[in-house]
C-alpha cells in the first residue's frame, strides 16, 4: 500500500492553489498591496531575530569569553565599548576561528549555498530561479552568519536579512505558483525590504529593491511592491527597537552654502571610486584563492578567522560588523582613534572581510563597505581640516558622503545607498554634495566594469530568455493553450517512487509533474536525479518531488512561457488551469513551432507581404557549406533573416557570432526572388515553405 503525501504539504498546496486564484484575478496594485504586506512583515520579522540571533552570539563569544564589549552606534544604546581588548587577548584568534568552525560545518553539512554574502545569492535566484531558495538555506544563513559575525569575523547583517525576506518571496512564488514575472518581483523586493529593516532605511531599501539586480539598468516593477514591503518592515523591526536613525542625527548643522565645497568631495569621490575596486578585487581575489586551497571546505572558514583574530589584536576596529566604529567616526569621537588606525582601517576592513565571508564564512558585505567608506571619510577630514582653509569642523559630512560612494559605486546602485545612508544617518543635508562625490566613484567604477554583486546582469536585455523573446516579437500575441501539447505522463504523489521512475523510463521521459489526490499540481519528478539518489521501496513520489519547478498559467501568453523555461533548466514546463491542475505541456519546441505558424500566418495575412517574402525552415544539412560557419560569414543574399536557430531542444537567438552546425533547425525569411538562392545555399530541402505558393500566384 502506498504511503500518502504528508498532510501538511497538501493542504499548503491546496491553500495556495486557492489563494493564486484570487491573487491572480486581481490587479498589480491591490496584488501587491497583498503580497507586498506579507513580505515586509517577515522581512521585518527576519530582521528582529536576526538581530537579536547576532546580539546574543556576540554577547556570548566577545562579552563573555574575551571579555572584550564592542561598541555600537546610537540606536543601539550608543556603548562605548571597550578601550582595549584586555588580559584575554590571546583568546581572540581561538574564538574567532571557533566560530568560523562552527560555521563552517553547518553551512557544508546542511546547506552549501548559503556561503558567502547572501545577497549575490538572492540577485542570482531573481535572475535564474525564483523560486529555488530553500528554507533550509535561510535557517542556515541566520544561525552561520551569527556564529560567523559574532565571533568576531568581519560581516554585515543584511546579507542574512536579505535572505530570509527573498527566501520567502521565493516560498511566495512556489505555493502561489506566481508568473515568473511575479515571482523575479517577489524575491528582489525581499531583498531591498530585508536590508532596508535591519538598517532602518525603508527608502532605500525600497529603491535597492529595483536598482541592485543590474548594473545599468532599473527594475521599475519592483518600486511600488519594494516601497510597500519595506515600509511594513521598517515599522515592524523599529516597533522592538525604535525609530530612531541607526547613527542618529550626522551633520545637523552642515549646510552646503559654498560651492569650493564641492573640491573636498570631488576628492573623496575619486578615493572612494579606486577604494570600491580594491574592495571588489580583494574579496573575489580571495574567493578564488580559497577555492583553490587545497582540504576540507569547512575548515576554510576557521582558517580565515584564525588570520582575522590575529589581525584583530593590532586593530580590534576590524572585528565584527563595526557600526560602532563608525559612530565613532561621525563625531568628535573620532579624534580619540590613533591617525595610523582611521587610515589602516579601510584596508584592515577589506581584508578582514575577505577572509571571513571569501573562505565561505557567512554574512553581509553592504555593511564592511559602510565601514571601509566611513574611515575613507574620516581620513580625508583628518589629514585636511589641518591644513586646508574653510574644511568643516564636524568629520560627520566627510564620513557620510564617503560611505555613501565607496560602496554605492561599487554596489553599481548609488541612488539606493545614497537615500539609505542618509536615513540611517538622519543627514539629508549632505544630498547635494554627496551626487558630485557618488557620481564620481561610480563613473570609475564604471570605467572598470566591476561590481561587488557578481549576480547582477547588465540590463534587463540580458535576462534569461529576454534576448530570445527579442527575436520572437510575436511570442506576446499566443496563448500557452494554442501551443501546448497533451501530457503523456501525470505521476500521482501517493504512488511508489519506483513505479514512477519506471513509467519514465517506459515513456523514454526526463521527468513528469506529479498531482496530490486532488489533482493538485505539486511539483516536477526528474528521472536522472531521482535515479541518483538511493530510493527506499515505501518511497513515494511525494516525497522526491521538485516544488520549485515553474509552471505556467492556461491564459499565459508565450513570453511569459519561455522566461519560465529558461528559468526551469528543463526544455518543458506544466502548463495549469486556475485550479491548479495540470492541463497540458508546453516544451521548446512547441514555442519555437507556435511561433513560426504565427509568422506565416501573419504574412498570409498581408498579400503584400506575402507576396514579396518567404518562409523558410529547414534543418541544415551535413553537407551544407554553412556549417562551421558564423552566420555573419554566411553570405545569405541580400534581405534574408534568420529568424529562429533551434539545436536540439535549445532555442538559440541567432547571431552574427552564432557557428552553424549539422541538423541545426533555422527559420528564414527572405524576398521571394532570393529564395532559390537560399536553398542553394542551404544545400537541403526544407521542410516546409509556407508563403511561397502564395508569393508564386
Amino acid at each position: 500500500m502506498s504511503e500518502p503525501v504528508p498532510t501538511w504539504r497538501t493542504r499548503l498546496r491546496s491553500l495556495g492553489a486557492d489563494l493564486s486564484v484570487h491573487i491572480g484575478a486581481m490587479s498589480f496594485l491591490r496584488r501587491w498591496l497583498v503580497l507586498g504586506a506579507l513580505l515586509g512583515v517577515i522581512a521585518g520579522l527576519g530582521a528582529v531575530v536576526f538581530y537579536l540571533a547576532l546580539s546574543f552570539a556576540t554577547h556570548v563569544f566577545l562579552d563573555l569569553l574575551l571579555g572584550y564589549h564592542v561598541p555600537t552606534p546610537v540606536a543601539e544604546g550608543g556603548r562605548f565599548g571597550s578601550v582595549s581588548l584586555g588580559g584575554r587577548a590571546w583568546l581572540l584568534p581561538v574564538i574567532v576561528a571557533f566560530g568560523g568552525l562552527l560555521s563552517g560545518i553547518l553551512i557544508f553539512t546542511f546547506a552549501p549555498e548559503a556561503e558567502g554574502h547572501g545577497t549575490d545569492a538572492a540577485i542570482s535566484a531573481v535572475h535564474h530561479n525564483p523560486r529555488g531558495v530553500r528554507a533550509r538555506a535561510v535557517l542556515v544563513k541566520i544561525v552561520a552568519s551569527a556564529l560567523t559575525i559574532g565571533s568576531g569575523g568581519s560581516g554585515g547583517r543584511e546579507g542574512p536579512t536579505a535572505q530570509i525576506s527573498a527566501g520567502f518571496g521565493s516560498l511566495l512564488a512556489r505555493v502561489l505558483d506566481l508568473s515568473p514575472t511575479d515571482g523575479r518581483i517577489a524575491v528582489s523586493v525581499g531583498i531591498g525590504s530585508g536590508i532596508g529593516s535591519i538598517f532602518g532605511a525603508p527608502l532605500g531599501g525600497a529603491i535597492l529593491s529595483a536598482e541592485i539586480l543590474y548594473r545599468e539598468d532599473f527594475e521599475v516593477e519592483a518600486l511600488i511592491p519594494g516601497i510597500i514591503a519595506s515600509v511594513i518592515g521598517y515599522t515592524v523591526f523599529a516597533a522592538f527597537f525604535g525609530f530612531k536613525p541607526l547613527f542618529g542625527f550626522v551633520a545637523a548643522g552642515y549646510h552646503f552654502n559654498d560651492p569650493l565645497q564641492l573640491l573636498w568631495f570631488v576628492i573623496i569621490g575619486i578615493v572612494c571610486g579606486f577604494v570600491g575596486l580594491l574592495y571588489s578585487k580583494t574579496f573575489y581575489g580571495g574567493v578564488d584563492l580559497f577555492a583553490k586551497m587545497p582540504g576540507s571546505r569547512m575548515l576554510k572558514p576557521a582558517l580565515g578567522g584564525l588570520i582575522v583574530g590575529l589581525i584583530g589584536l593590532a586593530i580590534p576596529e576590524a572585528l565584527g560588523t563595526g557600526s560602532g566604529w563608525s559612530q565613532k567616526g561621525l563625531g568628535h569621537d573620532l579624534m580619540s582613534i590613533p591617525l595610523w588606525i582611521v587610515l589602516l582601517l579601510p584596508l584592515a576592513k577589506i581584508v578582514t572581510t575577505t577572509l571571513s565571508i571569501g573562505s565561505g564564512g557567512s554574512g553581509g558585505i553592504f555593511g564592511p563597505g559602510m565601514v571601509i567608506g566611513a574611515f575613507v571619510g574620516a581620513a580625508a577630514w583628518r589629514l585636511l581640516e589641518p591644513i586646508v582653509p574653510g574644511i568643516t569642523s564636524d568629520p560627520g559630512p566627510f564620513v557620510v558622503i564617503a560611505m555613501m560612494a565607496c560602496f554605492g559605486s561599487i554596489a553599481r546602485a548609488p541612488l539606493a545607498v545614497m537615500l539609505m545612508v542618509s536615513e540611517m544617518t538622519g543627514s539629508f543635508e549632505v544630498l547635494a554634495p554627496a551626487m558630485v562625490a557618488v557620481g564620481i566613484a561610480t563613473l570609475i567604477v564604471g570605467r572598470f566594469d566591476d561590481t561587488i554583486y557578481r549576480s547582477q546582469l547588465r540590463s534587463r536585455r540580458d535576462l534569461p530568455g529576454a534576448r530570445l523573446a527579442a527575436g520572437m516579437p510575436m511570442l506576446g500575441s499566443i496563448a500557452a493553450a494554442e501551443a501546448m501539447s497533451k501530457p503523456r505522463l501525470v505521476l500521482s504523489a501517493g504512488e511508489r517512487a519506483t513505479q514512477s521512475l519506471q513509467a519514465m523510463a517506459a515513456k523514454r521521459l526526463g521527468g513528469a509533474p506529479v498531482v496530490d489526490e486532488k489533482g493538485v499540481y505539486l511539483g516536477v519528478v526528474d528521472l536522472q536525479q531521482a535515479q541518483s539518489t538511493g530510493l527506499e521501496e515505501q518511497t513515494t513520489s511525494g516525497r522526491i518531488v521538485d516544488p520549485t519547478a515553474p509552471s505556467i498559467a492556461l491564459g499565459a501568453n508565450l513570453d511569459s512561457a519561455l522566461e519560465a523555461l529558461m528559468t526551469s533548466g528543463r526544455n518543458w514546463v506544466p502548463v495549469l488551469d486556475p485550479g491548479k491542475h495540470v492541463v497540458g505541456i508546453l516544451s521548446t519546441g512547441d514555442v519555437v513551432r507556435a511561433h513560426r505558424d504565427a509568422l506565416r500566418r501573419s504574412l498570409l495575412t498581408s498579400p503584400q507581404a506575402a507576396a514579396a517574402t518567404t518562409v523558410i525552415d529547414t534543418r541544415l544539412d551535413e553537407r551544407s557549406v554553412l556549417v562551421g560557419r558564423r552566420l555573419r560569414d554566411a553570405s545569405l543574399p541580400p534581405g534574408a533573416i534568420v529568424v529562429t536557430l533551434q539545436r536540439g531542444s535549445e532555442v538559440i537567438l541567432p547571431r552574427g557570432e552564432t557557428a552553424l552546425l549539422a541538423g541545426d533547425r533555422l527559420s528564414i525569411i527572405a524576398p521571394t526572388q532570393r529564395s532559390e538562392d537560399v536553398r542553394r545555399l542551404l544545400r537541403a530541402q526544407p521542410d516546409l515553405a509556407a508563403a511561397d505558393g502564395a508569393g508564386s500566384g
